[in-house]
């Protein structure tokens, strides 16, 4: 019995160091790994007269097709922090995909209260406008865009809590969008020392 009791003492005073890590020896924080959040799911192409829901407090100075976009999938992230990361847009959760839109992203910030604070349009679109706003462009026009090619970081604010909605639009011909990820993921310095020195 005596015996028993030292070796049940003896492991439980094992249990008890083993759970004693010294802090610089735990995982790095979490905030420090990259965080993805889906804005939009997949969705195929459709005729534009068949998306029936209009934005109607969006206009854009389109040559051809309508001046009022149609509504092709809309998403919004819970709300989040930048945290001191990079904020950019992927076509997967793992930041190794482009994404697609026809027409164009209208993305808007949102603070803790729910009021948009800035907008941006993402894709391929002339002039977006908002009431007496035009809305800022956010990387080149186009249709396709590269893993990680649209950085939207300085659209967010730095330290307050914040959600992004974006909205799908298209104003003629075929609507559709890939999947679109925002991903939030530390800053590579290296990477962005090279482009500097171009």
């Amino acid at each position: 019995m005596y015996s028993r009791t030292l070796v049940l003492a003896a492991s439980l005073g094992l249990m008890a160091c083993a759970r004693q890590v010294p802090a610089s020896a735990t995982p790095a924080s979490t905030s420090s790994a990259p965080r993805a959040v889906r804005l939009l799911l997949d969705t195929p192409a459709k005729e534009t007269h068949t998306l029936t829901k209009l934005r109607e407090d969006v206009e854009v100075d389109a040559t051809e097709g309508e001046r009022t976009p149609r509504v092709v999938a809309t998403g919004q992230t819970p709300v989040m922090s930048l945290g001191g990361n990079r904020a950019r847009l992927y076509g997967d959760a793992q930041g190794t995909l482009g994404f697609a839109v026809d027409n164009f992203l209208l993305l808007e910030i949102l603070d803790a209260n729910g009021q948009v604070t800035r907008r941006a349009a993402v894709g391929f679109t002339e002039a977006v406008h908002m009431g007496k706003e035009q809305v800022d462009s956010v990387g080149r026009r186009a249709f396709n865009f590269e893993a990680g090619e649209v950085d939207i970081t300085h659209l967010l604010p730095d330290s307050e809590p914040f959600q992004v909605r974006a909205t799908a639009l298209d104003t003629w011909g075929v609507g559709r969008v890939s999947d679109v990820y925002l991903v939030l993921a530390p800053t590579d310095r290296a990477s962005e020392d090279d482009l500097r020195g171009q």
